[in-house]
């Protein structure tokens, strides 16, 4: 099995990141300001707290974006109000030949948009399509869909602006966001949209970051007040984006030393290590016999959590040990058997190796 997973950022580029973002925020507050939790409510000409505009701007000229939003509903919410910004209902969209993500695939069945599928691994595919159908919109997943994904972000998307240069395009930068150098904006997207609650920030809110005229169309479709991000909420996520970088870079240098150590049999019962984008870049362990179901019970057992609450959430510290993605499992359906997914989130290679090898004695 081959995989291509995304290159991860270094742990010096995560701090450049850190360091960068605290230079931007120093630029649009007080230092007052950032000891507080923020404002309340509409302020007037803004229709939203003054420090939920501050943090806007902040993210935004960190992606190097002409505008940025904080919204209702996390990624789910930022990609759908970027796909109502740009389509209407019998528009035609875009999208790999893969798996739509369920809550997306929601939100196209609701709008009455068109599908129009391509393999993104192949540009000649995606111009051949575009050839063909006349599209308003695309979305590019940065994540892997399929086993065998290997697309690059910017070939993608500068394809297809290519074959038409008023397509608009929203990437999905779920579980890339501070792990990738550049984002789908910053590769020539449009918008690019994700959730705050997967880079250490509160539940519920999602980032939409790009073009300014999409942007300000989302803005006037969430007037109401209960519409709002609140100037706590903007501060929570402002903190997630500052510790994640350089949080998820030591995750990923864990995993490159996990998947070397294990591959030198340092664990009995472990046949092959790898990395895989599933949809988290996550640590994928063939074992030798089909105990994967005795496994994971004795590692939870033994405090390594069962299930992603938010997937690299800001709860999710102690190492998690689950089952394949379902699109691995449809790949192939032995792999349920014998193969888990491993996110050291916060710990060290030597808690993970430790609580694998005690798993796998305790299965046997």
């Amino acid at each position: 099995m081959n995989t291509f997973p995304l290159e991860s950022i270094s742990i010096e580029e995560a701090m450049d990141f850190q360091f960068t973002l605290i230079d931007k925020v120093t630029k649009q507050f007080k230092g007052s300001d950032i000891l507080s939790l923020g404002d309340l409510g509409v302020v007037k000409g803004l229709n939203k707290p003054l420090t939920t505009k501050k943090v806007e701007k902040v993210i935004a000229e960190f992606f190097n974006a002409e505008e940025a939003m904080l919204v209702r509903g996390a990624g789910t919410g930022a990609l759908r109000w970027g796909i109502i910004s740009f389509l209407k209902p019998g528009d035609t969209i875009l999208v790999h030949d893969a798996p739509i993500y369920p809550t997306t695939k929601t939100t196209l069945e609701t709008m009455g948009i068109n599908v129009v599928n391509a393999d993104f691994n192949s540009l000649d595919n995606i111009k051949e399509v575009l050839k063909s159908t006349k599209v308003q919109g695309a979305l590019v997943q940065y994540t892997r869909q399929k086993i065998e994904d290997s697309y690059d972000m910017t070939e993608v998307i500068n394809i297809i602006k290519e074959c038409d240069k008023d397509i608009k395009i929203i990437t999905d930068d779920n579980y890339a966001v501070m792990k990738v150098k550049n984002i789908g904006v910053q590769c020539g997207a449009d918008l690019s949209a994700f959730s705050s609650f997967k880079l250490l920030g509160p539940e519920g809110v999602g980032i939409l970051v790009g073009k300014k005229e999409l942007i300000d169309k989302v803005i006037s479709l969430n007037y109401s007040g209960g519409s709002q991000v609140q100037g706590f909420e903007a501060m929570e996520a402002l903190r997630g984006l500052v510790y994640a970088p350089v949080s998820l870079a030591i995750q990923a240098k864990v995993n490159e030393e996990l998947v070397t150590r294990l591959n030198n049999k340092e664990v009995a019962g472990v046949k092959k290590a790898f990395l895989a984008n599933a949809q988290s870049k996550v640590l994928l362990v063939e074992l030798e016999e089909e105990i994967a179901d005795r496994v994971l019970s004795e590692a939870e057992a033994l405090g390594a959590a069962p299930n992603p609450v938010g997937a690299e959430s800001k709860y999710e510290f102690v190492p998690m040990f689950y089952r394949v993605s379902g699109t691995f499992r449809a790949a192939d359906k032995t792999l349920e058997k014998r193969m888990i997914r491993i996110n050291p989130m916060r710990s060290g290679a030597d808690t993970v190796i430790r609580i694998l090898k005690e798993a796998i004695d305790k299965a046997i």
